[in-house]
């Protein structure tokens, strides 16, 4: 089959709106949340990234898959969106050190993609009614049984999904000979957080997502973190319990992104639901601590209540994302521990905040 003889497809969304495109030749229907992506690169790390678990995907950048895909790009075993939204999907891939095509790898993971979409009025209309539950078929010809299955979909605010991408028994990264021992909460964890800990002498123990303090504890470990992750962070009950006892021994912790929410919950401070999020690879933030500016990759749709931290007397905003004053950071003040709503290990973007791993380190140093 060529290009041309692709099926028609159709994006429906839950207010009714519908968006037309074709297949790129994987038939089928897909559901989720539907978000955007800014990035300009680094698609393959963003589909396998745990964080993007149940979430239709819309790419902003034109042209999707000229680069192929490469082992060595996955931020998770497998592909973790629900499907794609594009411009131009690229059936030919033209990278030196690429191992295969994008169709073919979406082929081997049956994910349905659609595209030749006006992306650019997509991105506009949910930038003005934010991100909402929808679904990408091409059974163009039952729009009653699509809408059946839209009405199927959860609703994000108030959805764990944590346990769906977390690891089921523990597991270790990294030099069992390093200096340090980080015990990680995994909540939707990538891999090159993983990375970045144990370049930095560290190794790792995984939990899972519902790992109770005494678990983590009893592995002895010099620090603590709670990792990135999809969905509501209010359900993750357990998380925030471990969160509430490794700050109470004011030992030392870290937290990115649904885990910085998880920490900010464990001391009170409420989250919501944001109208679109943040997903892309250039986002601003300001360091309070330093006024230093820095480009950064965010992927959340939570955010923690500013005036609260704002109120707390225990707790510093340590950043502040630049487009719409969020709290992008924040610090406890008598506690060792620490979190930021944003991605200091990228993959993809930039490495802006690459110091924050040195900083959870210095931590850890201090109390060993």
């Amino acid at each position: 089959m060529n290009y041309q003889q692709h099926k028609k497809a159709i994006i429906l969304l839950a207010d009714g709106t519908v968006f037309h495109g074709k297949s790129i030749g994987i038939e089928g229907t897909s559901t989720g949340e539907i978000c955007f992506n800014t990035g300009m690169t680094g698609y393959q790390e963003i589909f396998t990234d745990p964080s993007y678990f149940g979430q239709l995907m819309v790419a902003t950048n034109a042209h999707i898959g000229n680069y192929g895909v490469n082992a060595n790009e996955i931020e998770s075993e497998g592909i973790k969106i629900a499907g794609l939204i594009c411009r131009n999907f690229s059936f030919t891939h033209s990278r030196e050190n690429s191992e295969g095509s994008l169709k073919d790898w979406f082929t081997k993971h049956n994910l349905v993609a659609v595209s030749d979409v006006d992306t650019r009025a997509l991105v506009s209309y949910i930038r003005d009614n934010g991100a909402m539950n929808a679904v990408i078929s091409t059974e163009v010809d039952d729009m009653e049984a699509l809408k059946k299955k839209l009405l199927a979909i959860p609703n994000m605010n108030g959805l764990e999904l944590a346990s769906k991408v977390s690891t089921q028994k523990p597991y270790f990264v990294g030099d069992e000979k390093a200096t340090y021992k980080i015990a990680a909460l995994d909540i939707g964890i990538k891999k090159n957080i993983l990375r970045n800990l144990a370049k930095r002498d560290a190794y790792i123990k995984v939990f899972p997502y519902n790992a109770k303090f005494e678990e983590l504890a009893a592995w002895n470990p010099d620090g603590y973190f709670i990792s990135n992750g999809p969905g509501d962070p209010e359900p993750l009950v357990e998380a925030q319990d471990a969160a509430k006892e490794i700050i109470k021994r004011d030992l030392p912790l870290f937290g990115i992104c649904l885990g910085h929410q998880v920490i900010a919950l464990a001391n009170g401070i409420s989250t919501y639901k944001m109208h679109n999020g943040h997903r892309g690879i250039n986002h601003p933030v300001k360091n309070l601590v330093t006024g230093k500016g820095e480009i950064t990759s965010q992927n959340h749709g939570f955010a923690i209540n500013r005036e609260e931290a704002e109120a707390h007397s225990a707790v510093e905003i340590t950043h502040v994302h630049l487009n719409d004053h969020t709290v992008a950071g924040i610090q406890l003040k008598d506690k060792n521990c620490f979190s930021v709503q944003y991605h200091p290990e990228a993959s993809p973007g930039p490495h802006d905040a690459e110091y924050l791993f040195d900083q959870f380190i210095e931590n850890i140093k201090k109390v060993k």
